[in-house]
């Protein structure tokens, strides 16, 4: 299919020595700022319960001007991109600027490193072939089994072009591709209904998604998990060891751990783990990266949304505390460099430190030793929605795939569990960290500050003592 021409607003839409000329303007007397222009195209399939729900195909472009003074920003953006709209956005802009005095941080250090292509996910096939793919998940996962009475499938992919232009005259592009497929099943047996989901992609096409020996494993998958949800009994409640699984059951970890080690909490002192840096906050053996640099991953990012090449940067190292997540304005006024975590939803939004790929580090325990260990407990390899507060860590988390663990055996699914923790004392409590670290399949989106990013966990089984399990009565 044919792709559209690349994004070159310079060439089409404005002049570069004038857009510098009026970044300039907005940035003098300023400690950094930047030009972010954005084009992003999206289209998202969903087929449920055999009909088409939905069809959608967005586009937008648009430029976003910042500067920077001490812990001020000054931020405007258009979804205009020209000469007239930038002129008014540099008023808005050097409002944060007052009087000046600043001196422009440096440039961010370039490389060559490119992690993912540039073709257009949405161009690898047609809308026909597309629909017909989703067609063929709803007829495959009825026919598997009896008791599938819906069948819920999303297909996405999306491209952003970006190009950054830094006071300097240094200009910087991106473009990132995105795909995902997701899948959800619900079965129904004596009156009883229970769901599965499982979903992936990554920087790349469509064609391996769409591939049926891709999603056939998919729907298998999201119907095991349903059928096992069918035999659950309700979850226990109490003060015990849990076992968490490998792979996406670093959502937790993302969360409960890695708000709290991005810098703006930090420097502001809000986070439960502000102060704390050299210091042991985490069980010996306890190894935790964020790392934007994995070629095709959903969570990276070849140049964060300020210019900064991504980093594979270590937070905690055999449970010390060692780094923080910076973006430009919080690493200069913390002292450090920018880690390459500056991050935005779009040009519409100023950049903020976020994670990009948080996993910890394997260990050398067997992640059957670790179940084993289990006296009384659960272990849990699938999760649904959490929350955490920044302030002190606390967090609460749905599992969607459970089972009870008794005299280090393997019993019931459960179903109903939620974990109830505070990250700095589950840290503490890891007793054992498997050999198996996996990262997730691609689904991940993180929110903060009413954004969102895609990003990417992973972890090894994990075994964290005295976590409180909330479900029914024990």
């Amino acid at each position: 299919m044919s792709q559209s021409a690349p994004f070159r607003p310079f060439e089409t839409l404005i002049d570069q020595e004038t857009a510098l000329s009026l970044l300039r303007e907005a940035t003098a007397g300023a400690d950094d700022g930047e030009l972010f222009l954005e084009r992003r195209r999206a289209e998202v399939l969903s087929y449920d319960d055999g009909r088409v729900r939905n069809a959608s195909y967005n586009a937008a472009e648009g430029f976003g001007l910042r500067a920077v003074r001490g812990e001020t920003a000054g931020y405007a953006h258009s979804t205009e991109i020209s000469e007239a709209a930038l002129r008014r956005a540099v008023d808005t802009a050097r409002l944060a600027v007052g009087d000046g005095g600043g001196t422009i941080a440096d440039a961010p250090v370039q490389t060559n490193r490119k992690l993912y292509g540039d073709d257009d996910p949405i161009s690898d096939a047609t809308f026909p072939v597309k629909i017909d793919v989703l067609k063929e998940i709803d007829a495959y996962a009825r026919a598997k089994d009896s008791r599938v009475v819906q069948v819920s499938a999303t297909l996405s992919a999306s491209l952003q072009e970006v190009v950054i232009l830094r006071p300097e005259a240094g200009a910087v592009t991106d473009i990132r591709p995105m795909a995902r497929l997701n899948i959800s099943v619900i079965v129904e047996e004596n009156g009883r209904r229970e769901s599965g989901g499982t979903g992936g992609g990554g920087r790349y096409g469509l064609d391996g998604l769409i591939a049926p020996e891709n999603w056939k494993s998919m729907v298998d998958e999201a119907l095991r998990i349903a059928l096992v949800n069918l035999e659950a009994v309700p979850a226990p409640a109490g003060v015990m060891d849990v076992a968490l699984g490998a792979g996406w059951p670093g959502i937790l970890l993302h969360e409960a751990i890695g708000h709290g080690l991005e810098g703006d909490f930090n420097r502001k002192g809000t986070s439960a783990f502000a102060g704390l840096m050299g210091q042991q906050i985490a069980a010996k053996g306890v190894t935790v990266l964020d790392d934007g640099t994995i070629p095709d991953r959903r969570g990276s990012i070849t140049v964060d949304d300020e210019g900064t090449p991504s980093g594979k940067n270590t937070l905690i190292e055999d449970g010390v505390l060692v780094g923080y997540m910076q973006d430009r304005q919080n690493a200069r006024l913390m002292g450090v460099a920018p880690t390459g975590n500056g991050r935005r939803e779009s040009f519409a939004h100023a950049p903020m430190p976020r994670m990009t790929n948080t996993y910890m580090l394997a260990g050398d325990a067997q992640p059957e030793e670790i179940v084993a260990d289990v006296k009384d407990g659960i272990y849990a390899v699938g999760f649904g929605g959490g929350q955490v507060d920044i302030t002190n860590g606390k967090f609460v988390f749905s599992c969607t795939e459970a089972y009870r663990v008794q005299n280090g055996k393997v019993g019931a699914p459960i179903k109903g569990a939620t974990l109830i923790g505070d990250g700095a004392t589950a840290l503490k409590q890891i007793r054992a960290v498997g050999n198996d670290m996996a990262l997730d399949p691609g689904i991940g989106m993180c929110g903060k500050s009413g954004q969102w990013v895609p990003v990417g966990v992973g972890q090894p089984t994990l075994l964290i003592g005295g976590l409180t399990v909330g479900g029914a009565a024990a």
